[in-house]
């Protein structure tokens, strides 16, 4: 079954391909050169007063940050997670040095995320995000400086059949892909009362 995007108009392909794998193949490894396309994609994104306030936490599958990160995953994450090849903790600065909030990081380490997932898609990697994370024992492991937050975790590697899966989530992974109309979530005037 194709996961390409079903769109009301013609979209970048990678954009179309792109989507939240579950499976992961677990014979594939990757090397921080594999992710260093992505990673200056991400390098790249545009933040509030180029404040550039993403930060990354990578663990490769096997190795001691990869384990670190694991126990932190919560319900469903933990069972297909540990399957990826990468996992990443999506770190951003929410207070400057003096205690100054940034109240744009979560947005922009959103766009860093966003571009590092086009870019991986793109080199035929696959990359799930996921809020299912103790974010506070991830600040606590990975001795996050103050002002500084854990705010998600990234699957990253190259894809697998759904029926590797436990059932339920592999009837989840072959469902449709689904979303919200334009005429949703694009507006052209005030909301109505």
């Amino acid at each position: 079954m194709s996961r390409n995007a079903h769109t009301s108009t013609p979209i970048n392909p990678v954009l179309a391909a792109r989507w939240s794998p579950r499976s992961f193949d677990t014979t594939a490894t990757l090397t921080p050169a594999d992710l260093t396309p992505a990673f200056e994609a991400a390098r790249w994104a545009p933040s509030a007063n180029n404040s550039q306030p993403w930060r990354f936490i990578v663990g490769f599958r096997g190795d001691d940050t990869f384990n670190a990160i694991l126990p932190t995953l919560a319900g469903w994450n933990s069972a297909w997670m540990p399957n990826a090849s990468a996992i990443v903790v999506g770190v951003t600065q929410t207070a400057g040095a003096d205690g100054t909030p940034n109240p744009y990081a979560i947005y922009d380490l959103g766009q860093a995320v966003a571009h590092f997932s086009v870019q991986a898609q793109t080199d035929g990697l696959y990359v799930h995000q996921v809020a299912g994370t103790d974010t506070a024992a991830l600040k606590e492991i990975f001795n996050l400086p103050a002002g500084y937050e854990a705010f998600l975790t990234i699957a990253v590697g190259k894809l697998a059949p759904a029926d590797l899966l436990p059932e339920a989530l592999a009837e989840r992974e072959n469902a449709p892909r689904v979303r919200h109309e334009l005429t949703e979530i694009v507006r052209y005037d005030a909301f109505e009362d």
